[in-house]
């Protein structure tokens, strides 16, 4: 497992990218960098867009590999259908279509948004 904690704003989502990305280097998970990258960069916005609190990122590798991200509110992601005209919308839809569950869980103080992702082949 790793984890960092980064600040609300845009530049933290770029690092907490390279952070997912060093870290499945690491554990010689390359081939799930693409995913992995949607996920974090999708997450990491939605907290600085709708939430409150600092962004919280942590990868677990064991059967699967999780992807959760963490923030101080306790508003639930909608997962929805974005029409052709609209500007945003489309980041849980793309999570939930390429990664094998997705789901929220709370806590005492916030939320956190989970994404696991299959191993098979590794």
């Amino acid at each position: 497992m790793s984890s960092w904690t980064f600040p609300p704003e845009a530049l933290s989502v770029g690092k907490a990218r390279q952070a997912a990305r060093e870290t499945l280097a690491r554990w010689r998970l390359e081939e799930h960098v693409p995913v992995t990258d949607l996920v974090v960069s999708e997450l990491a916005t939605n907290v600085i867009r709708h939430a409150v609190g600092r962004i919280r990122l942590r990868l677990i590798v064991d059967r699967t590999l999780t992807v959760e991200v963490s923030d101080d509110a306790d508003t639930a992601p909608h997962l929805r259908h974005a029409r052709l005209q609209d500007e945003g919308g489309r980041g849980l839809f793309l999570i939930a279509s390429l990664t094998r569950h997705w789901g929220t869980r709370y806590g005492e103080t916030g939320k956190t948004i989970w994404a696991e992702q299959d191993l098979t082949g590794t």
